[in-house]
Parts: structure tokens; C-alpha cells; sequence
């Protein structure tokens, strides 16, 4: 499987702070075996995120694309927006987990808009900005990755009785 992460921040893209969360996001996927083959930071603007998720997904760039940051009830997270700009159909459940595993952490998880959606054959996932939240709400859904990957690039493996709880 091929990765692509995309950072959202304002003080990332102009160098005044260290990108944590894509580095960890990379070097936990490595584990897994699942290379990052691009990653980015750029501003919390919607353009430019609506941009750069449509050239990953448009150019097959990734099967899975992640983005960590915006995702919060502040004036400048517009990552769901961008992404649902972007995505042809979304995948409710997995903002829906990412939530009710986050929820077990804090209460604040409540306030978390994060989406995922499917543009042609990548799926995109929206992680918090933190590198602990980032990888706590990716643990959570990554059970369901694997597969969904597969049946989005067109797999035709029937999918009964492969999972259990």
C-alpha cells in the first residue's frame, strides 16, 4: 500500500513550527508496511488543500491519502470542508470510530469534524493535528484499511465472513 500525507498548518507552512504528526504518521505506517511515497505541509487554506487532494488522488498518487490538522471547531480548520469538496463518496463510519475510540481519551474528541471519502481509487482519511491523536484515531480505523483499499481499487474478494468484532 502507497501513502501520502498531507500536514495542515499555518505556522508548519511558514517554518515557525516543527511537523511532528507527518513524520510519526510515516514512521508508524512504515511498520505496517506501507510506504509514504509524498508528504507535504501546507496552509490551513481551502484552496490549496482542495488542491493538492485532488492532484493526489487525480494522478493515483496514493491509495491512501492522510491529512492531520484542521479537523477542530476553530476559525481556520477547513480540512473536512476541503475534503468533502473533494471526495466523490464518503465514508461516515470512519470519522464516526475515530470519534468513539477518541472519546474513551477526553471529551473534547466530541468536537472533532474529521471525514473520509473516496476519490477515484485513494481513500482519504482526516486525522487530528496532534502526533497523538493523529496516530490514536488512525489506530483505530486501520483494522478496516487494508480492505477498504482493496475494494476501492477494485477488488472482488466477497467480504463475508472475513471480519469478526
Amino acid at each position: 500500500m502507497r501513502a501520502a500525507i498531507l500536514t495542515l498548518s499555518d505556522k508548519g507552512s511558514r517554518g515557525e513550527r516543527i511537523d511532528e504528526s507527518g513524520p510519526a504518521l510515516a514512521a508508524w505506517l512504515a511498520e505496517r508496511g506501507v510506504q509514504t511515497v509524498t508528504s507535504r505541509v501546507i496552509a490551513d487554506e481551502y484552496d490549496q488543500i482542495v488542491d493538492v487532494l485532488t492532484e493526489w488522488s487525480d494522478s493515483d498518487t496514493a491509495d491512501l491519502i492522510l491529512t492531520t490538522g484542521g479537523t477542530g471547531v476553530s476559525p481556520r480548520d477547513i480540512t473536512p470542508e476541503a475534503t468533502m469538496q473533494v471526495a466523490v463518496r464518503l465514508i461516515p463510519g470512519l470519522g464516526e470510530l475515530m470519534r468513539l475510540r477518541s472519546l474513551e481519551k477526553t471529551t473534547t474528541a466530541s468536537l472533532s469534524r474529521a471525514v473520509a471519502g473516496i476519490r477515484n481509487k485513494s481513500l482519504i482519511i482526516n486525522l487530528p493535528g496532534s502526533p497523538r491523536g493523529a496516530l490514536e484515531n488512525l489506530e483505530a480505523v486501520w483494522p478496516t484499511i487494508g480492505h477498504a483499499v482493496e475494494k476501492i481499487r477494485g477488488g472482488e474478494e466477497d467480504c463475508g465472513g472475513r471480519f469478526s468484532k
